[in-house]
């Protein structure tokens, strides 16, 4: 089984690039974050076209969340994390594909930090943490993904001075992230590459990505249950290359199924 996350930057003007690399890569399962669409402008009948059922949370112009299965339709849980009902930001969705728990994130990015905007990245951080807690408290299949706007060490940002000012790289910032993993979550890209620079967020100045001048902010964190499971993880890079693209890649991690053979290993 193959799982993906992915920030499209703006699903609807970003489509032509999402539809190829869903008929290219084919994921069982692909978590979709920064939509950028009400709810009624979600791309249903396209992404149906694929083979996909889908769950969305969207949002005029900003947020946006979504989930798409090849599989069982994604069956909902939840389209919001616990502890502030009057959070309307469409963040979070959680949803159950067969006997998984899929958890699609999208993060608060901070800045200007500091500041209101950081002050509710970290408050939102905290209750992700504790929501994740209890889904680990549950022994189910979880996973957690997204774009967490959260950059864990060194090795995951090209010269990481030059983002000690921005809310990804804040101490704070590290440090939540740090210690939702400690709970008892596998970080699966860097479980796959210890000790490599693998990044998944370019961005569109100073030819950045042609430089590979980039960070890693966006994860797969697996519960303790799928973990043994984990045989591949990497980043479809080429991805950024491509016209109108966004300026994150999709990252993906393989699972050993007894339904199916492991794919071939891939490149990060």
């Amino acid at each position: 089984m193959r799982i993906a996350t992915y920030n499209v930057n703006g699903i609807n003007g970003r489509l032509s690039v999402l539809l190829r690399w869903l008929g290219r890569e084919k994921p069982d399962i692909a978590c979709l974050q920064e939509l950028r669409a009400p709810q009624e402008k979600f791309p249903l009948r396209e992404l149906e076209a694929l083979g996909y059922h889908a769950l969305w949370h969207g949002q005029k112009s900003w947020n946006g969340v979504a989930i798409l299965s090849r599989q069982a339709p994604p069956i909902e849980r939840r389209r919001a994390l616990p502890g502030d009902p009057d959070d309307l930001h469409s963040r979070y969705l959680e949803a159950q594909v067969d006997d998984m728990v899929i958890g699609c994130i999208y993060l608060p990015n901070g800045n200007p930090a500091p500041g209101p905007k950081f002050d509710y990245k970290l408050a939102w951080f905290k209750r992700l943490n504790a929501h994740a807690a209890k889904l680990l408290k549950t022994e189910k299949d979880v996973v957690l993904c997204g774009d967490y706007n959260a950059v864990p060490t060194e090795l995951d940002a090209y010269k990481p001075e030059r983002w000690v000012g921005d809310a990804v790289f804040f101490p704070q910032t590290r440090e939540l992230y740090r210690r939702l993993v400690l709970q008892g979550w596998t970080d699966a890209l860097r479980q796959m590459h210890p000790g490599e620079a693998v990044y998944t967020y370019w961005d569109y100045f100073r030819n950045a990505f042609r430089r590979n001048a980039g960070i890693r902010m966006d994860h797969l964190l697996l519960s303790p249950t799928l973990a043994p499971r984990l045989v591949a993880a990497g980043v479809d890079r080429e991805v950024r290359s491509w016209e109108k693209t966004s300026d994150h890649a999709p990252v993906w991690i393989e699972l050993k199924d007894a339904r199916a053979k492991p794919r071939a290993k891939r490149r990060a």
